[in-house]
């Protein structure tokens, strides 16, 4: 995070303040804010010196040198989209504005480009036995189905990857022989992968009580048959941001009763709603706990996420929703499964 208030000027600045504020700063670039403090323009050496060139002075405002159209991103913009504006508009930094367009931060495209490595684990539950895609599982587990020439996973893996996690716990059960031997220790897909077994159904949480290695920090916990462009440091900064003991992906769904629905009271109506669509939010299979979560697991059971975050709740501890508006599917059934074998090329360009 910079320290924005430094490069903020005003439209009744002068070119002169303006210029000792660009040639002073590391970052090379001014942000015109009006007297609400939302961005209104950028301003660069450039933009200065093109208006010297036509006649403007030093103590000449910057109203009519400003650049009154800039290019912004929100915290929610994920990194590759931000590198492909930056790069494709030739901009070498972009600033970040929250909902009322104030400026939060300005990101350098050059940072962009550095390889941030996170040592937050990845745990991933691979041990479902993918009942509802038979015959296709009876001999592969529904994590290693093949969408986009590659098994669900490992498309998993490489978009955690590509956003700087490398430490894997693989969570399995059904033919976990089948994907020990794609994957072994992960160091030919340039990760590290340890193995948890469960020898007997555990839940969406319960494996996590068999961890040898208990997290000292931060952790994602997956569904093994999801394929979503979701960004997880986002999702990683939003719950370190809102200090909660466990956060939650969460997408919108929409049900529409297929019916006239009518309301009454007693017997008599009181209007008639035709067809009316309901939404909620419902858990995605993403999620982020602190280590301290693992202390509500009972050992080597069944146990289910809903029930954790139900008895963190209980315990006046914060369990937050973390809304995804990226692609997201879940590879549940036949006609799912189809569907991303569809969409696979143009969702994840591989």
């Amino acid at each position: 995070m910079k320290n924005i208030d430094k490069i903020k000027v005003t439209p009744s600045s002068s070119i002169k303040e303006a210029l000792k504020i660009i040639d002073t700063g590391a970052i090379k670039i001014a942000l015109v804010v009006d007297n609400e403090d939302k961005l209104v323009g950028t301003l660069t050496d450039g933009d200065i010196r093109r208006a010297l060139l036509n006649g403007k002075t030093l103590e000449d405002t910057i109203e009519n040198v400003y650049f009154k159209n800039p290019t912004t991103i929100t915290k929610m913009t994920p990194k590759e989209e931000i590198i492909s504006i930056c790069t494709s508009k030739k901009m070498h930094q972009i600033p970040v504005l929250d909902e009322q367009k104030r400026v939060l931060d300005i990101l350098m495209l050059d940072e962009l480009l550095k390889p941030k490595i996170y040592s937050n684990r990845v745990i991933l539950m691979l041990g479902g036995l993918g009942t509802r895609l038979r015959p296709l599982t009876e001999n592969t587990p529904k994590p290693m189905l093949e969408i986009g020439g590659k098994p669900i996973v490992e498309t998993i893996i490489n978009r955690f990857k590509a956003q700087g996690f490398k430490n894997f716990v693989f969570c399995v059960n059904y033919k976990a022989e089948i994907i020990k031997k794609y994957f072994k220790d992960g160091k030919d897909f340039g990760i590290n992968i340890e193995y948890v077994h469960e020898n007997q159904r555990m839940g969406t949480a319960g494996a996590l009580s068999l961890l040898q290695k208990k997290p000292n920090e931060p952790f994602f916990v997956m569904n093994g048959d999801l394929l979503t462009t979701v960004n997880f440091a986002y999702m990683l900064e939003y719950h370190l941001e809102n200090r909660a003991t466990a956060t939650m992906g969460v997408r919108e769904y929409e049900y529409q009763v297929p019916f006239g629905v009518v309301n009454s009271i007693g017997n008599e109506i009181q209007s008639i709603e035709e067809k009316p669509t309901y939404k909620f939010f419902v858990s995605a299979g993403i999620y982020i706990l602190e280590p301290m979560a693992l202390e509500y697991i009972p050992k080597d059971k069944f146990y289910d996420m809903p029930t954790l975050f139900e008895e963190i709740i209980k315990d006046k501890k914060s369990a937050i929703s973390f809304p995804i508006k990226e692609y997201w599917c879940d590879i549940g059934r036949l006609e799912e499964l189809q569907n991303a074998q569809e969409e696979y090329k143009r969702i994840f360009g591989e």
